[in-house]
């Protein structure tokens, strides 16, 4: 049978980072501006995520602009959007399937086998959702990367790792802990039944 305190715990840090790669997701700072190498002194930083573009100005001010067409983003934009939004329903779903299948859940209760395998679904499920956030984080850095160090890319338009990338990978690596906790609770593969002895061949004599 399984443990039930491993299937809490596993639930538990995957349920954390599916709230972070939804927190991962709404955030703005995918990318910041990087002045690496520059002795101008600027005024302003500007950072970029998957929805919208903001500046933050030396006084505190921060202007958003939501990005105004969904066909001219580019590739990487829209490929990281369908990654991110994918990882959170299956991460949506996989609560619910896990949920189920948890042993201080009273649902199914009455077979413990089957609550077991529903348990190890819903793990499975949680960490295709981490890979799926781990690929579009993962993706969305290396261009960031290429990009900075890329010689014929200016210095006032190179862009370094936003802290939205952390949140996301961190959120990515909870979650594929969790379902891997999941899953080692593999079902038992006991049938239910009583074991079967050999008959017993009785002479019928009674022995003092």
């Amino acid at each position: 049978m399984a443990n039930a305190g491993m299937q809490l715990l596993g639930f538990t840090l995957a349920f954390l980072g599916f709230i972070g790669s939804i927190a991962s997701t709404v955030m703005v700072e995918w990318k910041a501006s990087s002045y690496a190498g520059d002795n101008i002194i600027t005024a302003q930083a500007m950072y970029e995520g998957l929805w919208k573009s903001c500046v933050s100005q030396s006084t505190g001010q921060v202007q958003c602009k939501v990005y105004d067409s969904l066909l001219q983003l580019p590739a990487i934009v829209q490929g990281t959007r369908g990654l991110m939004l994918a990882a959170i329903l299956l991460g949506f779903i996989s609560i619910l399937v896990a949920g189920v299948g948890l042993k201080c859940t009273t649902c199914m209760a009455e077979q413990p086998e089957q609550k077991d395998k529903v348990a190890l679904t819903g793990g499975v499920i949680f960490i295709i959702s981490g890979l799926l956030a781990l690929a579009g984080t993962s993706w969305y850095g290396h261009r960031i990367a290429k990009d900075f160090y890329n010689p014929f890319t200016p210095t006032n338009a190179r862009y370094e790792f936003g802290s939205a990338l952390y949140v996301g990978w961190g959120a990515a690596c909870l979650i594929i802990i969790g379902g891997a906790f999941l899953c080692c609770n593999c079902p038992s593969k006991s049938s239910g039944k009583s074991p079967r002895y050999p008959p017993s061949h009785s002479t019928g004599r009674d022995y003092v």
